[in-house]
């Protein structure tokens, strides 16, 4: 097994825990948003664990692409924008930590969403992908 398989490999498993990390700060968000009961602490270690997962994702997609495309792969368009969406993700997922002097129904309304339009713009994403979510 090769250094570019073992990217690929991470790159992939990744994605499983941004999902995970993804639907339970939609929960706990949402469950707050609603005003049932805040979570102070988790709330700030969520927001950030999501953020750091994206962060990792987007830096071993660019090695990954990056050494595959001078091998030979190229940079063909859906590669670039594949990346540029993923970087777009990962930029909105950190907007959180900037809202932290927010309102608490506010902070918790807004980090829902900006969740949210992450998990779009990763769909978004990797549909650009041939084979899209069939990979």
């Amino acid at each position: 097994m090769n250094i570019v398989t073992i990217l690929l490999y991470a790159h992939s498993g990744i994605r499983w825990l941004i999902v995970v990390a993804a639907i339970a700060a939609l929960i706990l968000f949402g469950y707050s948003w609603l005003g049932k009961k805040s979570f102070p602490k988790l709330g700030r270690i969520l927001p950030a664990a999501y953020s750091g997962l994206l962060d990792m994702q987007v830096l071993l997609g660019l090695i990954y692409m990056i050494w595959t495309g001078l091998q030979g792969a190229g940079f063909p368009r859906f590669r670039i924008e594949h990346m540029t969406m993923m970087i777009l993700a990962a930029v909105v997922a950190h907007l959180p930590s900037r809202w932290r002097k927010a309102e608490k129904e506010n902070l918790d309304r807004n980090i829902f969403l900006a969740i949210l339009g992450t998990l779009v713009l990763i769909y978004l994403g990797v549909v650009l992908l041939p084979g899209g979510w069939a990979r």
